[in-house]
């Protein structure tokens, strides 16, 4: 519990006050209907400590206070205190798993309320591993120290990257035992989301059969993301148009640096945009499109390759949720919905060449600007180059000593490719832009949390944290952007 030295009840008591004050909290949320929560608190953790805090998220939150106040910070973000001036809560929602619906919720998170960033911008400050809910089921309701310290982490790499994210705020440690395939120390994350409304949750809603419940979420979710299209003749069209535009600009974001999500799960697509749940996810090295990490992912439904395609899958099943609210007539609603995704696959390869000639360095395109990339691709394809090193090795050519860049067929398109970037402006300088020189590598990764979470070392976690958050800067060539031969039989594991 929270406690300070100080000489009377209360004064602590008012300091608590005034420091839950504040937060400023709202929770909007529970204006929804109450099947869609369950109001209750997180379960305390024995000796908690505050292991890692982002202090620059914290001052962009409007959370800066939390630095001055070490034992509060702890106290709450351990879950083992809620401020007395809000209501937490669990969420409920549903979702396609592997591509079987199922009834979820929050089994192991808790949302403490809503705060307004510098930015005014509304955003969930959540509990990840913060103990059983009634949505847990069978589960224990916690997480493991490694899991979250990984989420911390790549989610931090996703940001220095650019790309739409939830964010990491802190990680408590507490020696409390979570039992897993071994015993592991207890980690409680913060995470940081402009929602936790997922394509799941309408589904859950939907299935709910109660057309005032969907509506309500409908326009809740819209007025908290999408408040433009409430002026429109057909709002819930405009809505899906969004949503889907969105996620075509994430999952290109996602290939455009080798990442994998590994649990393209409807509960795990935020209606916001936003990459959510980091679990089984990683980096691709070599360059094999049918790339798959997740243990679990026996099939490879959620492969490199494949994510453009569940992205659609995925957004279908948020559409079909709708089609009552788009137009009373279901054969009408469908063809209005249709056109929707009849261009997706033309809509999602417009951005992936656009984002993929600028890794080469070119923005306005020309004729054969396009045979040029594709050539690339299909000897990448052959040869399995690493992918990050393939595209900034064309400004770093240190990265291109390996003997799989001195080919004849590479090297032969790389004249070509020069020929063509002889003519463009500052060139190397978009090169640097839009080609990370170091990613989340994942033999890097695995060797910092086992450091962090068995060891309590956190010297190589900071140091590789601190280079992910600045992704695009010029690094010599070292043990950041040497990756193994393969990580083909690489996994990675959910954590629950």
């Amino acid at each position: 519990m929270f406690s300070v030295g100080c000489g009377c009840f209360y004064g602590v008591f008012c300091l608590m006050n005034q420091l839950d004050e504040k937060w400023k909290f709202e929770t909007s949320y529970l204006n929804l209907p109450k099947e869609l929560y369950a109001l209750g608190t997180p379960s305390e953790v024995n000796d908690p400590e505050l292991f890692i805090f982002n202090a620059q998220l914290a001052n962009h939150l409007n959370l800066d206070f939390l630095n001055q106040h070490n034992q509060y910070a702890l106290s709450v973000l351990s879950g083992n205190y809620v401020p007395s001036t809000t209501s937490s809560f669990a969420q409920a929602y549903g979702g396609h798993q592997f591509g079987y619906f199922n009834v979820l919720g929050d089994g192991r998170a808790t949302v403490l309320g809503e705060i307004k960033g510098i930015d005014d911008e509304r955003y969930d400050i959540q509990l990840k591993g913060a103990g059983k809910t009634p949505y847990s089921r069978r589960g224990d309701g916690r997480a493991t120290l490694y899991s979250m310290l990984r989420e911390y982490l790549i989610s931090e790499a996703m940001a220095g990257l650019g790309i739409s994210t939830t964010r990491s705020l802190a990680v408590v440690k507490s020696d409390d035992p979570v039992y897993r395939e071994k015993i592991h120390a207890t980690g409680v994350l913060t995470r940081v989301a402009s929602s936790h409304i997922r394509v799941g949750t309408f589904e859950l809603v939907a299935r709910m059969g109660n057309p005032v419940f969907l509506k309500k979420l409908f326009y809740y979710t819209a007025e908290r993301h999408y408040p433009e299209v409430l002026d429109d003749d057909n709002p819930i069209l405009t809505f899906l148009s969004l949503v889907i535009k969105n996620q075509i600009h994430l999952v290109n974001d996602w290939m455009r640096v080798g990442f994998i999500h590994g649990v393209m799960n409807t509960d795990n697509m935020s209606i916001a945009g936003e990459t959510i749940d980091y679990g089984p996810c990683a980096f691709m090295n070599a360059f094999y499109p049918d790339t798959v990490f997740s243990s679990i992912d026996e099939r490879g439904r959620y492969a490199y390759s494949n994510q453009p395609k569940m992205a659609k899958w995925n957004l279908m099943r948020l559409a079909e949720t709708l089609l009552s609210l788009v137009h009373n007539d279901a054969d009408q609603a469908v063809k209005l919905v249709q056109p929707l995704f009849d261009d997706f696959d033309e809509q999602f390869n417009k951005i992936w060449k656009v984002n993929h000639l600028a890794k080469l360095g070119i923005i306005l395109e020309q004729d054969g600007d396009e045979e040029l990339l594709n050539e690339l691709i299909r000897w990448m394809e052959i040869a399995k180059p690493d992918f990050t090193n393939t595209f900034r090795g064309l400004v770093d050519p240190h990265l291109h000593v390996d003997e799989v860049f001195q080919s004849p067929d590479f090297q032969f398109w790389k004249e070509k490719w020069q020929k063509r970037i002889a003519s463009v402006d500052r060139y190397e300088e978009l090169l640097r832009e839009k080609n990370p020189s170091v990613i989340p590598r994942n033999h890097l990764v695995e060797e910092a949390l086992i450091e962090a979470s068995e060891s309590d070392n956190l010297k190589p976690f900071n140091e590789l944290l601190e280079k992910l958050q600045r992704p695009f800067e010029f690094y010599k060539s070292g043990i950041y952007q040497s990756p193994p031969l393969s990580d083909l039989g690489y996994q990675t594991f959910c954590g629950t």
